[in-house]
């Protein structure tokens, strides 16, 4: 199997390279060569997919059996189908990596692959889009489901869409699951967003980089929600994190109005936390009916942590600094809710 990996050197993009090698395929890998390093066994190509010239020599090196796009998060779903009509003709197949972002409901609503999609053109710039004033839909959205519009533009039919929520694991450089590990390290009582019983979902990027590359194998094409089926509660994830980092600390809920009152940023000064309903209700049963198979959270965490501690560095990137909450603030409002249940 020949594939081509747009990106490939960091989280889900070396990951899914790591999988495709381990299988025996020959991999060509696309990318500008500023993030990350080059996994060993791929044939690097380097390059800009906004520039014709540069995917002109690209396809010079195909044809492909499938294209694989982990990149195009930056990219506006003009400059997405600029590279997809380049490679049109030169790969059978192309499987994207999306997200749940792109439903019109997400977070409010819960989400099969039926539900409705934002509107956005395949053509548009990076300026095509809004965010909500309560943080919905995001600017992000739109341009993603512009960029799914934009492969089926070129690929017809041929396309496999996969749409995950939350992705962690080793490799993480947004700094969800690293800030709450770091935190439970630290010790003491850690504030945490009630009720402790929420289920959340996020997926292991192992585990959506093996379904990526099982899809891009499959004959078939289709749209997947991935997300984990099991999930974990809060309560259960911040115990695997105490667990493995061997923290002496202890979790203090504090209910969704305390926290709002206080102006705790939901998704990023307590990762993973939002009140939305539909946040982690998303179905993941077409993807799981397709071969996704989830390992237990805990499993990740504790990956994570010995990833963390042998020597892995994120990849930097801005995204990372917006998480978790501040030290100082975390315990002036931890004596607030102490001096509450006085």
């Amino acid at each position: 199997m020949r594939m081509l990996v747009l990106g490939g050197t960091w989280f889900l993009g070396r990951a899914v390279v790591e999988d495709a090698l381990a299988r025996g395929w020959d991999v060509t890998t696309f990318n500008r060569g500023r993030s990350g390093v080059d996994v060993p066994g791929v044939r690097p190509a380097r390059g800009d997919r906004t520039s014709r010239d540069d995917l002109a020599r690209l396809c010079a090196l195909g044809p492909w059996d499938v294209v694989l796009d982990t990149s195009s998060s930056e990219l506006s779903p003009r400059d997405v189908h600029l590279g997809a009509a380049a490679l049109a003709d030169r790969a059978a197949r192309y499987v994207h990596i999306s997200t749940v972002s792109v439903y019109a409901g997400w977070p409010h609503e819960p989400l099969t692959e039926e539900s409705e999609v934002l509107d956005c053109p395949y053509d548009a710039d990076a300026e095509f889009g809004y965010t909500g004033a309560d943080g919905s839909p995001t600017k992000y959205g739109f341009q993603k489901a512009g960029a799914e519009n934009a492969i089926r533009a070129a690929f017809a039919d041929r396309v496999t869409m996969l749409r995950p929520g939350v992705i962690l694991g080793p490799g993480e450089y947004v700094g969800r699951l690293p800030w709450w590990l770091n935190r439970a390290a630290r010790g003491g009582p850690i504030l945490a967003p009630a009720p402790h019983s929420t289920v959340i979902q996020p997926v292991d990027v192992r585990d959506v980089a093996r379904f990526a590359v099982d899809r891009a194998a499959a004959r078939e094409h289709g749209t997947y929600n991935v997300a984990h089926p099991a999930g974990v509660t809060f309560a259960e994830f911040i115990a695997a994190c105490l667990d493995v980092t061997g923290g002496d600390g202890h979790p203090v809920w504090a209910s969704p109005g305390f926290l709002a009152a206080h102006d705790v940023a939901q998704w990023t000064e307590l990762p993973l936390w939002r009140t939305h309903s539909g946040v982690w209700s998303v179905d993941p049963t077409a993807a799981v009916k397709a071969g996704l198979n989830c390992r237990p959270i805990a499993e990740t965490v504790a990956d994570t942590w010995a990833w963390l501690n042998t020597g892995g560095r994120p990849v930097e990137h801005s995204r990372a600094a917006l998480h978790g909450v501040a030290e100082d603030k975390e315990q002036r409002l931890l004596q607030l809710l102490a001096q509450e249940r006085d």
